[in-house]
């Protein structure tokens, strides 16, 4: 088939280059002509394992495009998939800027009948608003007995579970395909288009689709704020949050995903999704609790692990300013303390910066005085335009030295292998924060670490 792909994010690439591994002929179109010309010089936009080499080798085989016209994309294309972003009003409400700017551009383009795919994130309701959007700017006339022949089209919901750090397996193996049709017929033809993937597939009506993605995110982000509440009993109380996340999550009408106790959800998707959900709800009169408390959970998350840093580190009696082992120090709490921070991307296999907890955490920390040494294997070209104010080392190693903390934000795999006796012996303390509970405590403080982490004693 012939697909174009409008919007060249995580959601537009990745669907461009598996349909396109799929076999079909793409054409992935954004706006912003520096991004195309990097992906046609085979530079990735966004770090995805895979992603690269899977790109570079569609491109060769002539079954992947990129480009700036997207008349010349439309016209070709059977199916177009929006994949464009959908941030969050300060209100919470989704804006659908850009879904509107690309259902203007498709209208300005249609030369026979189309299927137009909704993958973003979008709100129940937004198929509706893509078809209002197309057939206003086809024609003046809104009689659709009136327009060209050929330029009829149907607009279908097919939202996206795709998991930054594993977009690529996930998008070649999904749990399941939501297909949100108007119609059987239309339905079938998506269903041509997924059927070499051998995956479950439902076919729902568009608003059902719309609301499945969003109720999956809240479900999850659901399980991480409780057990995070969890944790919190357990410091209280002295239990450990693992065991109970272990002992909880056997049932198998629970499972063991998505109950590891940290600092809470961050990233692209889950805090916009939940705020749009609430807003929806509230928009159709139904005021959702729970999914305030979720967001209220999560955000004492930071504020939480920020105290504990502060309780162990700040002395009793404030201390003038310093110049502290050559780094001059701002005033605050933590003036005079080094801070190594592991991780700065919002999760491990990414380079996303978006609601990351790091800059929240780092913020603070800045605030309070401290001096931030940080490491991240692929995030700190990004985290460098956030956080200028940081020092970034080449390893965990250069972190270590000298600090007298070190934080571990992202639960990056290369953390989890060091080599703490080196670490012990670069720090000027051996004291570590564990925000992600990647390290055994009782081994971590047989090896002389004073070592504190989340929900457990």
């Amino acid at each position: 088939m012939n697909i174009c792909v409008i919007g060249t994010g995580y959601v537009g690439l990745v669907t461009g280059v598996i349909f396109a591994d799929l076999g079909n002929d793409v054409t992935c179109v954004d706006k912003i002509k520096e991004k195309i010309d990097s992906l046609n010089k085979g530079i990735m936009p966004i770090y995805e394992p895979g992603l690269e080499e899977m790109v570079k080798r569609n491109v060769v085989d002539n079954r992947l495009f990129f480009s700036t016209d997207l008349h010349g994309a439309v016209e070709k294309a059977e199916i177009i998939f929006i994949c464009v972003g959908t941030p969050p009003k300060d209100n919470g409400e989704t804006d659908l800027s850009y879904v509107e700017g690309a259902a203007k551009g498709i209208a300005k383009s249609i030369n026979g009948y189309k299927i137009i795919v909704n993958k973003s994130t979008v709100p129940v309701g937004t198929g509706d608003f893509v078809r209002k959007v197309i057939e206003k700017n086809m024609t003046r006339n809104t009689d659709p007995s009136l327009r060209p022949a050929g330029t009829s089209f149907d607009v279908v919901s097919n939202p996206e579970f795709l998991r930054e750090g594993s977009a690529i397996a996930d998008a070649l193996s999904p749990d399941r395909i939501i297909i949100g049709a108007p119609t059987k017929q239309v339905a079938v033809k998506l269903l041509e288009l997924y059927a070499t993937i051998g995956r479950p597939m439902l076919i729902t009506d568009v608003y059902s689709a719309e609301i499945i993605k969003y109720a999956s995110n809240a479900f999850l982000a659901m399980k991480i704020s409780f057990i995070n509440a969890i944790a919190d009993i357990c410091e209280l109380t002295g239990a450990n949050v693992t065991d109970v996340a272990k002992g909880v999550g056997y049932d198998s009408r629970i499972g063991q995903a998505f109950l590891n106790a940290g600092l809470g959800f961050g990233g692209s998707c889950f805090p916009k999704d939940i705020q749009s959900l609430v807003h929806t709800a509230e928009k159709f009169g139904y005021n959702f609790k729970l999914l305030k408390s979720i967001l209220d959970i999560n955000k004492k998350r930071v504020p939480h692990f920020v105290e504990i840093i502060k309780d162990k580190l700040v002395p009793a009696e404030p201390a003038p300013a310093v110049v502290s082992r050559g780094y001059k120090q701002g005033t605050g709490g933590l003036k005079g303390k080094i801070i190594g921070v592991l991780g700065l991307s919002f999760k491990p296999d990414t380079d996303d910066m978006r609601d990351a907890k790091s800059v929240e955490i780092i913020n603070i920390l800045l605030n309070e005085g401290a001096v931030i040494k940080a490491y991240d294997p692929v995030a700190m070209e990004n985290a460098k335009k956030i956080l200028p104010a940081v020092k970034y080392c080449a390893n965990a190693y250069e972190v270590s030295e000298g600090a007298d903390a070190l934080v571990v934000i992202t639960e990056w795999r290369e953390f989890k292998l060091l080599n703490m006796e080196r670490i012990k012996n670069l720090m000027h303390s051996p004291l570590i924060f564990d925000g992600r509970n990647i390290y055994d405590a009782e081994r971590t403080r047989k090896m002389g670490f004073e070592y504190y982490s989340i929900g457990r004693p």
